[in-house]
């Protein structure tokens, strides 16, 4: 991703700077009580967001400030939206490809054939999530996983909510060891605060930590097989599902080479993918293909996938990164980094994962590393902490990171921010161990700093 927005001015105490935080407070509330009032997540967060630039605009208007600073800082805005927004849509895509192609079915079949029980499941799908996210990214890995659990059981609640947010937490804190598994590693890699071997060492907190979250979740997970009735008809990847499981790892590949390499953004290397599966899509249409009874297959179209994919999840994400942009032009997001001085690196980088989990991660890793504070003496340990907490900390709220605002779209109407809020103790100590993990092996045995 590129920088957060660029140079801001002070407009906090402005009539501008006032209602806009009235307005991302009110359109906050609205997201988190999703429940109550039965509105759709992306309908607040795309108000909030618009409403909030158009009042910016306003504003300037009104006093003949310089607009082309305004016009500049939206630009760069909207390419750290469309990066996000084109990423998660060429990954939904292929998703739906894959649900198309019996993908995840067959997965079900094999898992629930065998007579794994809810608890079984439980612990192989988190496992799975936290050792997938460091090669693909912890919202595709939690698409992925939430697409296979939702297909397990569509209507254990018991099982399902504590099975969400196991996911959630382990793309997350998989994530979090990685330079590319999360969009905030990325950002701390690419602005050269650690090199790739330093993210390694945060495997211990990141694991240890998922693993006491998983742990006191399992708790919950009822006894009990998901149902399979006996001679139910197995289950095969339809034609061309192999080879877009294939193209699918290409695509991720070419995002992760697109932007370490060709220095060019990763949702670039993500649309190259997306191209060469309508590419083949195209070829798997002009030939005509039978399945296992003889029956000729129907005709497969890409934009039957595209026309699937979770709009609101993406308009969520427009829209909630649009509002925190904004405060973060008007000055809000400059206050906490001033905190540094005042309480120490590791207070603060602590309560980045709190900051994080409310307000958005990308953001808020943003506008650390822009204001690039003095991290102290073990500014290299900081760095990695600061990683760890902002990305594990996503996870202490459900739409706290993309994972979750991802899962909660897979699993709509059940993964909601009520019933993630009910066990979001599990996820506190989780990441309360993660710190200490950090603090013994970095601060006290001097491994890794």
């Amino acid at each position: 991703m590129t920088e957060a927005l660029g140079s801001t001015v002070d407009l906090t105490t402005t009539w501008v700077g006032i209602a806009s935080l009235v307005i991302f407070v009110v359109g906050y509330y609205f997201i988190a009580m999703e429940d109550k009032y039965h509105i759709n997540k992306a309908k607040p967060a795309l108000f909030a967001g618009t409403l909030i630039f158009m009042l910016i605009g306003v504003y300037y208007a009104m006093n003949g400030l310089d607009g082309n600073h305004l016009h500049h800082e939206i630009e760069i805005l909207i390419f750290e939206i469309a990066g996000i927004f084109f990423f998660l849509f060429v990954a939904m895509t292929y998703i739906e490809a894959m649900i198309d192609r019996n993908v995840f079915s067959a997965l079900r079949y094999n898992l629930v054939s065998k007579g794994y029980d809810y608890k079984k499941l439980f612990w192989m799908t988190g496992l799975l999530a936290f050792f997938i996210s460091p090669i693909a990214d912890n919202l595709t890995t939690a698409l992925i996983l939430s697409t296979v659990l939702i297909t397990i059981d569509k209507e254990n609640r018991n099982f399902l909510v504590p099975g969400a947010i196991n996911i959630v937490v382990a793309a997350n804190a998989g994530g979090a060891w990685s330079p590319f598994g999360d969009i905030t590693t990325l950002m701390v890699w690419v602005d050269g605060k650690g090199s790739f071997s330093e993210f390694l060492f945060l495997f211990p907190a990141s694991v240890l930590g998922w693993l006491v979250t998983a742990f006191l979740l399992s708790r919950f997970v009822p006894n009990g097989k998901p149902p399979f009735v006996q001679g139910e008809k197995e289950v095969h990847i339809a034609p061309g599902g192999k080879m877009i499981i294939g193209l699918f790892a290409l695509t991720i590949t070419s995002a992760v080479i697109s932007h370490q390499v060709l220095h060019l953004p990763a949702m670039w290397g993500m649309m190259f993918g997306l191209a060469v599966l309508k590419l083949y899509i195209y070829r798997m249409s002009r030939e005509v293909r039978y399945d296992s009874d003889g029956i000729v297959c129907p005709t497969v179209n890409v934009f039957s996938f595209i026309a699937k994919i979770e709009n609101d999840t993406l308009l969520f994400f427009f829209g909630i990164l649009a509002a925190v942009g904004g405060l973060h032009f008007l000055g809000f997001l400059e206050y906490f980094t001033a905190l540094y001085t005042q309480y120490g690196a590791t207070t603060v980088n602590i309560g980045v994962g709190f900051i994080s989990a409310i307000i958005d991660n990308v953001p808020v890793m943003s506008a650390v590393l822009k204001s690039n504070p003095d991290m102290g003496l073990d500014a290299q340990a900081q760095w990695m902490l600061v990683t760890l907490t902002a990305g594990v900390g996503g996870s202490l709220i459900s739409f706290g990171s993309a994972a979750g605002v991802g899962v909660m779209g897979k699993l709509h109407g059940i993964y909601t921010f009520s019933s993630h809020m009910k066990l979001a103790w599990t996820v506190l100590v989780g990441y309360i161990v993660s710190v200490a993990v950090w603090y013994l092996q970095f601060e006290i045995l001097k491994i890794g700093a």
